[in-house]
């Protein structure tokens, strides 16, 4: 029996080079059409494998996405705490975009 965590980077001979999107999903923590819409949406890198067309995600690949995904939340927060967030023409909101370019025509 093997008691190695598949999340560990280290373990990566548990589970192999390539995961499924059941392993996907149990990674990241969501159900397994979020993973599907992940992938299917081109943000997850994924390849189909075998005549059926499985996905298969590289555990490399998820790894970096993970960390990408901390990145941009790092750069959102900062963002949010500097002097330009609050100007509409720089807002990432994009309903309070629209409305700015409403009131602007």
């Amino acid at each position: 029996m093997n008691d190695t965590n598949p999340t560990d980077p280290g373990a990566q001979g548990a589970l192999g080079r390539f995961l499924t999107l059941a392993d996907t999903a149990e990674i990241l923590n969501v159900s397994a059409s979020q993973a599907y819409a992940l992938v299917r949406s081109g943000e997850l890198p994924a390849i189909k494998i075998g005549g059926h067309g499985h996905w298969r995600v590289e555990r490399s690949v998820l790894e970096s996405y993970i960390e990408a995904k901390y990145e941009e939340s790092r750069r959102m927060s900062l963002w949010n705490q500097s002097e330009y967030a609050s100007l509409p023409e720089y807002s990432f909101d994009a309903g309070r975009r629209d409305q700015t370019r409403t009131n602007w025509t």
